[in-house]
């Protein structure tokens, strides 16, 4: 399922509702539809405090809180695009988890510009997902891309994504292609 603040730009996304709860109660529905693992994407802009919902600002331990009411201990894998966006690792790594974001706590992203149909980090992670062959390849080959567009650019300081592996996840993941 998709969400937007902008859903009139982007065919099959649902209106944001400038709130988390949408999302929340969307994620919950979606995963008793099923008994397999979570992948929950985020990108937006972001704060030191968390990612931009319209006029709202989700916090890291808002979306830990999302994803243990919807997820609980199955594999999960979240990536969250945003400047700050290594903010969620601290509140969302466990044993379970693919913690996958576009930037240090205290670093910006780059990309996001009005000339860019992507940022960096998702343009990246898009190109890289149909090479690799399982999540943890994914993180590696995007943060080696994202280093490498930040030179390229001259992108200053680098973002420096981050990445944390549970260890329950990490011998799912080869199998979630």
């Amino acid at each position: 399922m998709q969400f937007s603040t902008r859903p009139d730009r982007y065919p099959d996304t649902h209106p944001l509702a400038a709130e988390a709860r949408a999302i929340a109660n969307s994620l919950w529905d979606l995963s008793n539809r099923t008994n397999a693992g979570c992948l929950v994407y985020f990108s937006s802009h972001g704060t030191p405090a968390g990612v931009v919902l319209g006029d709202t600002v989700l916090s890291p331990d808002q979306l830990q809180s999302m994803l243990t009411n919807a997820c609980g201990d199955r594999p999960t894998v979240v990536v969250v695009s945003a400047c700050y966006s290594g903010v969620f690792v601290a509140a969302l790594k466990g044993p379970n988890r693919l913690v996958m974001t576009a930037a240090r706590p205290d670093r910006t992203s780059f990309g996001c510009g009005g000339s860019n149909k992507y940022p960096y980090f998702d343009t990246c992670f898009l190109a890289a997902i149909r090479k690799v062959h399982d999540f943890p390849d994914l993180a590696a080959q995007t943060r080696a891309c994202v280093g490498e567009m930040e030179i390229r650019l001259k992108s200053t300081p680098p973002s420096e994504p981050q990445v944390s592996l549970g260890s329950d996840i990490a011998a799912k993941l080869s199998s979630w292609r």
